[in-house]
């Protein structure tokens, strides 16, 4: 005998884990998936945040706020989690500084954010205008060919 709801969803998360809502009929689904739609968005970011050993982004509270309050506590500076100069921040955490040598328009160079590819929240691209001052001191964490 089957047992299995006839009517299944099933969503993949931009870093992979799938979720599955299952109903017997329409009406059934369209209030499963209407209560749970939050918690479910919730809870998988959680769960993939353990996986990782990461704690999920909240951009109400800044990155690593435990490193912070602890090298604040001993007056220290926290090395690891303080960007190098000309580095910019984004609710994800420090932009990547790439030098492209071949763009749409030639050599590029620009601020990218470190979600990864796909996740709805990641941030826009700043690029670094060509003749700026800003273009001329910029030290790139990368170069891409």
């Amino acid at each position: 005998m089957h047992t299995e709801a006839p009517i299944s969803i099933t969503v993949k998360s931009a870093a992979g884990s799938l979720v599955t809502v299952r109903a017997s009929n329409a009406e059934e689904l369209d209030q499963t998936v209407a209560l749970t739609l939050a918690s479910l968005a919730s809870a998988t970011a959680e769960l993939e945040a353990a996986v990782r050993g990461v704690a999920p982004v909240n951009t109400a509270v800044p990155p690593q706020p435990a490193i912070a309050a602890v090298a604040a506590a001993f007056n220290a500076t926290d090395i690891v989690s303080t960007p190098s100069a000309g580095a910019r921040q984004c609710p994800h955490g420090t932009m990547t500084r790439i030098h492209g040598l071949t763009g749409k328009f030639g050599p590029y160079k620009g601020h990218f954010c470190p979600a990864k590819q796909g996740d709805m929240t990641k941030c826009t691209t700043v690029y670094v205008k060509a003749g700026s001052a800003e273009f001329a001191t910029f030290q790139a964490d990368q170069t891409k060919a």
